[in-house]
């Protein structure tokens, strides 16, 4: 069974950090796009940083450039997304999410496969 799951949310105050860890389960993710997007409450899920496993481009929205780094481990077959300098507006759901579309881009329908979702929380 196909499955992705992210750790790694909770409370930091502004410039804190977190690490959000996002691990693939049943399927090896060597070919996959994926992404991580965030929901903010009464606001639409938005594509944070995403890129192509095999590739060598990360890609940010600008509201996080500089702040946040998407990384890789293969043999672990798990993303990451380091945040740093967060921001009370980078308060969210973060999701991970991995599909087969490419090139990568931040499109919700591009990806097939979701996790349920870790909470960041930074206050003021």
């Amino acid at each position: 069974q196909v499955q992705v799951v992210e750790s790694g949310g909770g409370l930091v105050q502004a410039g804190g950090s977190l690490r959000l860890s996002c691990t693939a389960f049943g399927w090896n993710i060597g070919h996959a796009t994926m992404a991580w997007f965030r929901q903010a409450p009464g606001k639409e899920r938005e594509g944070v940083s995403w890129f192509t496993w095999s590739g060598s481009t990360n890609y940010y929205a600008d509201s996080v450039k500089g702040r946040f780094t998407i990384s890789r481990d293969n043999a672990k077959n798990t993303m990451y997304l380091q945040m740093n300098s967060l921001k009370p507006e980078d308060t969210a759901m973060y999701y991970c999410a991995a599909g087969f579309t490419f090139p990568p881009r931040p499109v919700i329908a591009d990806y097939n496969y979701w996790g349920q979702g870790t909470r960041v929380t930074v206050s003021s």
